[in-house]
């Protein structure tokens, strides 16, 4: 009895020794190193342009400024290229432009623009032509008619005469020739008379008005040349006049 329960004493004791000697044994294991902190993220970058002014005329002259944050290269386009993170330049601008600043940096790109209107060019104002003096000459002398068979500086002829003697005063290196005409009646040799006559009426009459008479040359077509050629009164009066022509 007492040999039985030496024997699991001892059975107990050999137990336990193994237990603890493989526990000795046993390799311990290192505890793994942290996990390294993530590197920090690069800042996207920033950019800003002006131009000033906006609106110009063509071949005018405008100011582009910029600044950047977190920019390691700056082109500045059209016509620019590379500047500094902050800078301003001048520029001559002749048609429309939209300016484009491109910033790049380690946190990526970014761009900025700034646009320049050109105005379109005004056309100049038309200048008025000034008319020649042989415009200026058809535009304001007016022709004396005559009455049948007469000579006689009738009233609408003195209002016709006065207005070229006004004319003819201010426009002093003007000289004229006034032909006399008449209508198909009568004989040709008669109708040179009258025609004569007509023309130095008129001449007479502007002399009266303070034209010189040196400024003033007659001669007669009589029925010749006529400015209307059919047989009615009213053709008639348009052949019966002093007409005047500038001398050249």
């Amino acid at each position: 009895m007492q040999s039985s329960t030496a024997r699991r004493l001892a059975l107990a004791f050999l137990l336990s020794g193994m237990i603890y000697f493989a526990a000795g044994c046993k390799k311990k294991v290192a505890a793994p190193p942290p996990a390294p902190a993530p590197a920090p993220v690069a800042a996207q970058p920033t950019v800003t342009l002006n131009a000033s002014p906006s609106s110009i005329q063509s071949g005018g002259t405008v100011t582009l400024t910029w600044s950047s944050t977190n920019a390691t290269d700056l082109d500045l386009q059209p016509g620019i290229g590379k500047v500094a993170p902050q800078g301003k330049t001048s520029t001559t601008v002749t048609d429309s432009t939209t300016y484009t600043i491109t910033a790049t940096g380690p946190g990526g790109s970014t761009t900025a623009t700034a646009s320049v209107s050109v105005a379109a060019a005004q056309a100049p104002e038309p200048q008025a032509i000034q008319p020649g003096i042989a415009d200026l000459f058809s535009q304001n002398i007016k022709d004396a008619y005559y009455d049948f068979n007469k000579a006689d500086v009738r009233a609408d002829a003195r209002d016709a005469l006065t207005k070229d003697a006004e004319f003819l005063r201010s426009y002093p290196q003007v000289r004229v020739t006034i032909e006399g005409y008449c209508d198909e009646r009568g004989s040709t040799e008669y109708n040179l008379g009258l025609g004569e006559r007509r023309a130095q009426a008129a001449k007479n009459y502007l002399i009266s008005l303070g034209i010189s008479a040196d400024r003033i040359d007659t001669v007669s077509w009589g029925k010749e040349r006529p400015f209307c050629s059919e047989h009615t009164e009213a053709c008639w009066q348009q052949n019966r006049r002093g007409h005047f022509v500038m001398a050249h």
